[in-house]
């Protein structure tokens, strides 16, 4: 024992510390490394810095954005560490339903707060082009993987035909409703943006010759009409501003289409057809080559990719690869992470079993997270407890690695519309071997992430102060 320090201090000094953390409802983990205590926090606004550094014993506080770190020094900060745990667990407030939503909210608007970056607008701007398109997406998918299951019952051939026209119309013309909805977030004129988009599938563009290279229908995909449209919105902007308003009915519709449209044809359809090339080819290599791995990465990143907001930027990808490929083989994985999510959940409810206020909450967000829509389990469940959200990401790791695993063994399984997702995803599945084969690699995923999300949550997943409240001891 140091000079000077007696357990009495050190308890005297967590009871002080507890306070000026928030309360211990404002505590979700604490640790002790070599010098500092560790204290994870829910809300750190409720965090007094300066009264910590002002602490008798405090040697300083390390600034971090997302946990507490206060210096105490070697031997004294394991002691502190201990009582500030024991303090934490014998005062929390009890842990009720009310309370878990309470942090939820609380968390969801520091992440908004934290999201509002200009590259992370930029990007929800970008998916909002796309999110109107999803219905148009859903139901065409669901058509056409109602005419692949007829092929492959050999049912029905004289429909199949029409079936197959139905769904693969709205995709021929998809670029021009991404044109429409770009130039309308944006601030342009839809029309105009829809009618440079259209360059980029109109059959003419076959007899074209941009510099040596003959150009096809549909080259550079949504990619190609996003950047015309984006395009078209600026020109027409320019225009506005130094088109005299007597001539500004013909000239700005005029050099709004002429200019982005030349653009697009010596420029933009090659690029952006060399990288929605690229993407499907890079796609198709890693998944067939690294298949285990990526499927684990992406499983497991997706959770916390979904609170930073960067996963706006896959929306635009999967619409490529299904524009490029038929389907998006990136979507079958991202969706396990929802798999990992309700085991948690479920994890959760039947750890808690005394908790009735807790597993309510449970039961009114399963049936969400079950089809896919896992916000209501993410702010009201896992992330509020904290670990919980850990072990969720963990169990969607396992259910991606699956269908990564089974992907690169027997053929990469795709789905051929985004939105869906969970259950719900099983009618748009698609890859070599046929529907059936596809919903199997996929069902074994979540499977897998319903059994790791349950089984990490149950063991690691519920630390020492939720169980102190769900038994009363």
């Amino acid at each position: 024992m140091e000079q000077g320090t007696t357990p009495a201090g050190d308890e005297e000094t967590a009871a002080a510390v507890l306070p000026l953390l928030g309360g211990p409802g404002n505590v979700r983990s604490v640790a002790a490394c070599m010098t500092r205590l560790r204290v994870e926090v829910h809300d750190r606004a409720r965090v007094r810095d300066e009264a910590l550094r002002a602490l008798p014993g405090v040697l300083g506080v390390v600034d971090d954005p997302e946990s507490v770190q206060v210096v105490l020094g070697p031997g004294r900060v394991t002691r502190v560490a201990r009582h500030l745990e024991r303090l934490t667990v014998a005062t929390a407030p009890p842990l009720t339903g009310d309370a878990l939503a309470a942090r939820g909210a609380a968390l969801r608007a520091g992440r908004r707060a934290r999201n509002a970056t200009p590259g992370k607008l930029l990007l929800r701007r970008i998916a909002q082009v796309f999110v109107p398109l999803i219905p148009a997406l859903t139901g065409c998918g669901l058509v056409a993987g109602l005419a692949g299951l007829l092929t492959t019952l050999h049912r029905a051939p004289g429909l199949v035909p029409a079936l197959t026209a139905i769904a693969s119309g709205f995709m021929t013309l998809l670029a021009v409703f991404v044109g429409y909805g770009t130039a309308r977030e944006f601030g342009g004129t839809p029309v105009l943006g829809a009618a440079v988009a259209a360059v980029v599938v109109h059959p003419g563009v076959s007899h074209v010759d941009a510099f040596g290279v003959r150009l096809a229908p549909g080259q550079g995909g949504v990619l190609g009409a996003l950047a015309a449209a984006l395009l078209a919105v600026g020109v027409e902007r320019v225009c506005r501003t130094v088109v005299p308003a007597a001539l500004d009915t013909l000239v700005t519709p005029l050099l709004t289409v002429l200019l982005p449209g030349l653009v697009t044809l010596y420029g933009l359809m090659y690029a952006a057809g060399a990288v929605s090339s690229a993407t499907g080819r890079f796609a198709t290599w890693l998944l067939a080559n690294g298949g285990a791995v990526a499927g684990f990465v992406l499983g497991g990143l997706f959770l916390p990719l979904v609170m930073l907001g960067l996963h706006q930027a896959l929306i635009p990808l999967h619409a490529t690869l299904i524009a490029e490929q038929g389907a998006t083989p990136l979507l079958p994985l991202l969706a396990t992470a929802g798999a990992g999510q309700v085991g948690a959940a479920l994890a959760v409810y039947v750890r808690l079993r005394r908790n009735e206020s807790v597993r309510a909450v449970v039961r009114s967000a399963l049936p969400a997270g079950l089809l896919g829509i896992g916000e209501p389990l993410i702010y009201g469940v896992s992330l509020p407890l904290g670990r919980p959200f850990v072990t969720a990401c963990a169990g969607g790791a396992v259910g991606g690695g699956v269908v990564g695993l089974l992907g690169q063994l027997g053929g990469a399984v795709g789905a051929t519309a985004i939105g869906p997702s969970g259950w719900a995803l099983f009618p748009l599945l698609k890859d070599g071997h046929g529907p059936l084969h596809a919903a199997a690699v996929y069902g074994a995923g979540l499977l897998a992430g319903y059994g790791a999300g349950f089984v990490l949550t149950y063991c690691f997943g519920l630390g020492r102060h939720v169980r102190h409240q769900e038994t009363g001891a």
